[in-house]
């Protein structure tokens, strides 16, 4: 039997008094939260590290309200706490969540609607850097994109942790994919994982290789990048093609052309994660702990861990991301 630990009343955390650069992220002391109904408390092994992050402690990056102000929306961990009508999970069981903030802490209050069992197979603090990525991946290319074995996806950004999650994923259910990334060597790392194309964007005209490859098109992009790239995506899709939009790094405008959109029957659309309400991300959860959990186990799918930084190095994390050398996840180690 389990035996519940004893819970502290201060822990430590991340929590950058205002925006600025990586120096920014020194330890400092909190109250630890508590699981209110529907909630668990996690005591955290690991926390992701992702690109909002950066724009977070940028302050380019509103947080929803009510969430911590506190970083991390990614963790591994263990259940420390059970909130009220909640009955899913064993104190102690091994757990990995996606939280609206507050995972680069010692513990985190996650509604246990977006909390998953750590998938067999996976260690536990490589756990951490899964649920950003599969939420987002999952429910934008393979929900809202509807992509489907026998298609193609166009990703951006194929060797980030959106990019290996998603072709990763794409190779778990036939779909044949695209990827961008900005090194010849990101481009062999990305075929790695198993993109079917790789293309430098620093040497090649993305869409020129997409044509090539694809003479009628691809069925779906699946977009971080934003601005002029929006126009140039639309030359890659085939009649009927969807466009995803994730992100926006080159910008939140796009001047397209409607003619494209129309004689090619396309559909346009995007979604942010992070302000989206409990009930969409528990029915997220729910897909992926049904259809994509089991595959670890298979074998089909695999955490990719770039490195592992300690909690107090979380500074050195966000300039390794920013560097743009690594390939899969980032990740803060928490726990001793």
């Amino acid at each position: 039997m389990l035996v519940p630990k004893t819970v502290p009343t201060v822990m430590r955390a991340i929590d950058p008094e205002g925006p600025g650069g990586p120096e920014m992220l020194q330890l400092v002391d909190r109250p630890v939260p508590v699981a209110g109904a529907g909630e668990v408390l996690i005591e955290v092994a690991a926390a992701g590290v992702n690109r909002p992050d950066i724009l977070q402690r940028l302050g380019l990056y509103p947080m929803p309200p009510g969430a911590p102000s506190i970083m991390g929306l990614e963790v591994s961990g263990r259940i420390a706490a059970r909130g009220a009508g909640v009955e899913s999970f064993e104190i102690g069981q091994e757990v990995c969540a996606l939280v609206a903030g507050g995972g680069y802490a010692d513990y985190v209050v996650a509604p246990a609607g977006s909390v998953l069992p750590v998938p067999q197979g996976v260690d536990l603090l490589d756990a951490a850097g899964l649920p950003e990525t599969y939420f987002t991946v999952w429910s934008n290319l393979f929900e809202r994109g509807a992509v489907k074995d026998g298609e193609t996806a166009l990703v951006h950004g194929g060797t980030s942790g959106i990019g290996t999650t998603a072709i990763q994923l794409c190779n778990a259910f036939g779909v044949r994919v695209f990827v961008t990334a900005g090194s010849d060597d990101k481009c062999g790392a990305a075929k790695e994982v198993g993109a079917d194309l790789a293309i430098n964007y620093k040497t090649q005209d993305f869409v020129e290789e997409v044509k090539a490859a694809a003479p009628d098109g691809v069925d779906v992009v699946l977009d971080m990048v934003g601005g002029d790239y929006v126009a140039r995506n639309i030359e890659c899709l085939a009649a009927e093609g969807r466009h995803v939009s994730i992100a926006f790094q080159r910008g939140p405008r796009a001047d397209v052309s409607l003619t494209a959109v129309m004689s090619k029957r396309l559909r346009l659309s995007g979604s942010m994660l992070r302000p989206r309400d409990a009930e969409f991300k528990a029915l997220v959860a729910r897909s992926l702990q049904k259809t994509v959990w089991p595959l670890f186990a298979e074998g089909k799918l695999r955490a990719l861990t770039d490195r592992i930084f300690p909690l107090a190095e979380a500074a050195d994390a966000h300039r390794h991301m920013e560097a743009g050398d690594h390939v899969g996840k980032i990740i803060l180690k928490v726990a001793d």
